[in-house]
């Protein structure tokens, strides 16, 4: 038996026990004829099984096998039958449930013929009556049914901790589930917010130092674009910091959304930035769903920004298409360059991919026959709500 300090309850319970059987043996002896009188050895056997119910949480079939052979050794020396089974019944209960069902539920009919036949055979006592038999009988098949139902009700618990851990687990999966697709999120909003003003910021800067001293009056219109921008990414991303600490979405942001339904004011910083921007919208126009909007917007300003960095070219095209059930969006240029990613790990086109397929649409960006750059993107209107765009 394990080394572990009982329970205040297995104490009670085995004191109760030990003086049950105590007081009962000792009553009992008094009124059966030829049994042995009750010495020093008796009272220990009486007293083997409480003590041994102890360590029956940490040793149950240990606890039940040394209650059995204290019981049996007390009968085969002649003592008066009583309360002696008590113990047995208690270490049965606690064994049963927690072990396999037939070598445990055995155990009774095996007792059953040992104490009826076995032990008056070997003292020489006389066999129980037929009825005394039945009603032993019946008692056992009560024991085994209330051993079934405690085994019951413990794998009715258990199930229900296993069930309620698991709800757990998969809160907390949920959990960091949503907090990577928000750092994801946020991650594209900065990337977009400042990818794109730096790229107007950096042409107007090169436009401005290359004008400087031949016609100081365009670089200062260089310079004052540089000015806007950069005064309106700060607000944009004041803006984002400020919902992100106070976790309010009911506040308002402090610029307002793009959208792809004023597709000029969309354009506009690019213009300044000297690249021609030629706009078309085709199909009936209707208020998009905040998500799409907003992710239409930012794969315009990000296509433009690629057009600014690679492709060599000062000029771009932006056509929306309002569909039954989509927008379409396709960005091109004439240029040279491969379209490619700013930055060392390539964050515009993926950005831009994550957007359409967070949405459930598609995007594609590629060189275009002859020569230039294509970012081609469907985003789906089911499914969300629709609503002006949200705020950056």
């Amino acid at each position: 038996m394990h080394a572990r300090v009982p329970r205040p309850f297995d104490v009670a319970l085995a004191t109760a026990v030990g003086v049950v059987s105590c007081v009962g043996s000792v009553a009992a002896s008094r009124h059966q004829p030829g049994a042995q009188p009750l010495d020093a050895a008796a009272f220990v056997l009486l007293a083997v099984g409480p003590v041994a119910l102890l360590w029956r949480r940490s040793a149950p079939v240990t606890v039940l096998a040394v209650t059995v052979a204290a019981a049996l050794a007390y009968l085969l020396l002649g003592y008066g039958e009583g309360p002696v089974f008590l113990s047995l019944l208690v270490a049965f209960l606690t064994a049963a449930p927690t072990t396999r069902r037939w070598p445990m539920y055995a155990l009774p009919a095996v007792g059953y013929v040992v104490f009826v036949w076995g032990v008056p055979w070997v003292t020489g006592r006389a066999v129980p009556p037929a009825a005394a038999m039945v009603g032993l009988a019946a008692w056992l098949l009560t024991l085994l049914a209330v051993a079934e139902l405690i085994r019951q009700r413990r794998e009715a618990a258990r199930a229900r901790r296993q069930r309620a851990l698991a709800a757990a687990r998969s809160a907390e999966e949920e959990r960091l589930r949503r907090a990577t697709e928000e750092r994801l999120d946020i991650a594209r909003e900065l990337h977009d917010v400042l990818a794109h003003s730096l790229s107007m910021i950096n042409v107007q800067s090169g436009v401005a130092l290359e004008l400087l001293e031949s016609r100081p009056e365009q670089a200062g219109i260089a310079l004052a674009s540089i000015k806007t921008a950069s005064r309106d990414a700060l607000l944009e991303v004041h803006s984002m910091l400020r919902t992100l600490r106070r976790g309010g979405a009911d506040l308002a942001p402090l610029t307002p959304a793009p959208t792809v339904a004023d597709l000029d004011a969309l354009v506009e910083r690019a213009r300044t930035a000297g690249i021609r921007v030629q706009t078309t919208s085709t199909g009936a126009a209707q208020p998009l769903p905040a998500a799409v909007d907003l992710a239409a917007a930012r794969i315009v300003q990000e296509a433009l920004t690629n057009v600014a960095r690679h492709s060599g070219q000062t000029a771009a095209r932006v056509s929306v298409r309002y569909l039954p059930g989509a927008l379409e969006l396709e960005v091109d240029d004439d240029g040279t360059g491969d379209g490619g990613d700013a930055g060392p790990r390539g964050a515009g086109i993926a950005g831009m991919t994550e957007r359409a397929h967070a949405l459930g649409g598609t995007l594609s960006a590629g060189p275009r026959s002859p020569q230039g750059f294509r970012v081609h993107a469907r985003l789906p209107l089911t499914g969300t709500d629709v609503g002006g765009g949200g705020p950056t």
